[in-house]
């Protein structure tokens, strides 16, 4: 493989993986299980988070490791 190939498949790693855990982690606090029904007797149960929040954390959770690894990349590979 070449250089810009394994560049390339590194950077799809961390992103996949920044994405997952960004999910993971958003699915494990306690104002996400509140909205997704574990409250009282379903209290404060509101599944527009799904539609609202997961796409917004699962992008940026996917954005963000790209961008640094990208940046990180661009500067290693200058030289």
């Amino acid at each position: 493989m070449e250089r810009r190939d394994l560049v390339t498949c590194g950077g799809c790693v961390t992103s996949a993986a920044g994405a997952t855990t960004a999910v993971l982690l958003w699915g494990a606090t306690s104002r996400t299980r509140l909205h997704l029904g574990q409250g009282f007797e379903d209290e404060g149960m509101d599944l527009t988070v799904l539609f609202t929040e997961l796409p917004l954390v699962a992008a940026g959770g996917a954005l963000l490791p790209a961008l640094v690894y990208a940046l990180a990349a661009r500067l290693l590979t200058r030289r």
